[in-house]
């Protein structure tokens, strides 16, 4: 199991999503990638994101602006 970091940060919604979506489909089930993001409106995003894909959010933290999601591909 690997982890890819993709560093979104300074962009705006829905770019992360979108961004995030294109490579979690390069990935293998069970691969973590971990997003770094700065626009709060990816809280709620990425977890109805996770929730409709069924892509597993397993850990989210939040330091000042930024915002770290660990998601784990079905």
């Amino acid at each position: 199991m690997g982890e890819i970091i993709l560093d979104l940060k300074d962009l705006r919604c829905p770019l992360p999503i979108l961004k995030a979506n294109r490579v979690l489909q390069t990935l293998e089930p069970g691969d973590c990638l971990r997003v770094l993001a700065t626009d709060r409106h990816t809280i709620k995003d990425f977890h109805e994101f996770c929730r409709k894909t069924g892509h597993s959010l397993i850990a989210f933290s939040e330091q000042g602006n930024n915002l770290s999601f660990l998601i784990k591909k079905k």
